[in-house]
């Protein structure tokens, strides 16, 4: 096993953690990243064409009536405090707090009639299509770990899947783990407070190749008892050092490279948390975009903390400039960059809130009704899909089952209609239940 070492650090939570890449302990569940890359060798597939996700998780549930849904018919305590302010697609109001995202809205569409959540806050549903218990109960896997699976690496060095929540302090928030896909789909995990231990910041080249050659020592003792699981060994451990040494892996993670007015486009944000859900972290987003753009199939960020039971209003005038900057340069980078064929970005939450305002300034859980922001991935954009009543209360029009969302993902990452995996015993196990398809209206 080895290790590098760095230095220690103090992380949101007050206490000390030392910063470290250990080839043992970089994937999760202290499964060695050569294990991962072994397993995913013995799948024995190729890359294919380069389609790729990011997902943009919104903990604790975003209010739909004061961004993406506004009723300005309503009375006062349904309506709230924002007006609404027109945006690039004619008849598309967003919130006032949104200018950014009213800008570019001809390159998003806005789903506001999801049905099926539950009252849970968990990440569960938005990245596996199924509540927690049972998806932890039946092992339903990450989407990421899905996207890993059904696709592969788009090159040895860089991985399928990169997660980069941060460890939440209300665990169901959480990245799910790749279930019954096995270890070889978990997420290389870059947790938000140890993202320098990715960019292996502390170690310098030549200490690598010390620590390399030790073990090809190591490795050439162990050959001369038993070659051929050596040479397995070898291979994986080969692959792992790839990973951790590739360059393209290394610079996506290292927003520092990109052009400062870009980087201040994206507002930089900060690694602190927000109660007990994500941080806003913009230079998260953008991290996410140079990872795509690196090769990697999936990355999820968890971004903001939104479940605003008490001064909802106060709430988002502190933060959703912010997320109207992140999110709306993420859209126009994939845009301005090309990738729009290729890249599909996602923005949700686990549901809706209340539409009567409670008595401290707030809004409850509301699962009756959720939304969704997709752009790129070649979808039709530019549409508002679905409607609510006039207090955002129940849908009205086009109701659109959240697990559709994920068949719509699936669906721009070129997996088909109805999409299947096998599990590690070779069961091939659906991904989503019987009869759920992609978005019609998004599908080019």
């Amino acid at each position: 096993m080895l290790t590098l070492p760095g230095s220690s650090v103090h992380c949101c939570d007050g206490q000390s953690r030392r910063t470290f890449l250990q080839i043992g302990s970089l994937a999760v569940g202290g499964l060695s990243l050569a294990d991962v890359l072994r397993a995913e060798q013995s799948t024995g597939r190729s890359s294919s064409q380069a389609k790729s996700v990011i997902m943009v998780y919104l903990t604790g549930g975003l209010a739909h009536q004061d961004t993406f849904d506004l009723k300005p018919e309503a009375p006062t305590e349904i309506r709230g405090e924002f007006t609404g302010i027109e945006t690039s697609v004619p008849g598309c109001q967003v919130g006032e707090l949104l200018p950014l995202t009213a800008q570019c809205a001809h390159r998003w569409s806005v789903v506001r009639s999801l049905v099926g959540l539950r009252d849970e806050h968990s990440s569960f549903q938005n990245l596996t299509g199924h509540p927690m218990n049972e998806s932890q109960r039946d092992g339903k896997p990450n989407f990421g770990s899905i996207v890993s699976h059904k696709l592969g690496q788009t090159d040895s060095s860089v991985p399928a899947f990169v997660d980069l929540f941060p460890t939440m302090q209300h665990r169901p928030y959480n990245s799910p783990l790749s279930g019954v896909l096995g270890p070889a789909h978990r997420a290389v995990q870059a947790d938000g407070e140890d993202l320098a231990s990715m960019k292996l910041r502390f170690v310098e080249p030549q200490q690598l190749d010390h620590r390399r050659r030790l073990l090809t020592a190591m490795d050439r003792f162990r050959r001369e008892a038993d070659a051929s699981p050596v040479r397995n060994m070898d291979s994986s451990y080969e692959k792992a050092f790839d990973v951790l040494t590739s360059s393209r892996l290394v610079n996506a993670l290292d927003v520092t490279k990109e052009d400062p007015r870009l980087r201040e486009r994206y507002g930089v944000g900060s690694s602190k948390h927000l109660g007990d859900g994500a941080p806003m972290w913009n230079d998260q987003l953008l991290a996410a975009r140079r990872l795509v753009e690196a090769g990697v199939r999936c990355v999820t960020v968890a971004y903001g903390f939104w479940d605003t039971h008490g001064n909802n209003f106060k709430h988002l005038r502190d933060h959703l400039p912010l997320f109207d900057k992140g999110v709306s340069a993420l859209v126009n980078d994939i845009y301005d960059r090309g990738l729009d064929r290729d890249v599909t970005v996602c923005v949700w939450g686990e549901f809706g809130r209340t539409p009567k305002i409670n008595k401290d300034a707030g809004r409850d859980h509301w699962p009756r009704v959720g939304h969704a922001l997709l752009s790129g991935g070649g979808l039709k954009v530019g549409q508002v899909l679905g409607a609510t009543d006039k207090l955002g209360s129940d849908v009205l029009d086009r109701p659109i089952h959240y697990q559709q969302v994920l068949a719509t993902l699936y669906h721009s990452l070129g997996l088909g209609e109805d999409p299947s995996i096998n599990d590690v015993t070779g069961r091939r196990l659906p991904i989503l239940d019987p009869g759920i398809r992609p978005i019609g209206e998004l599908i080019a």
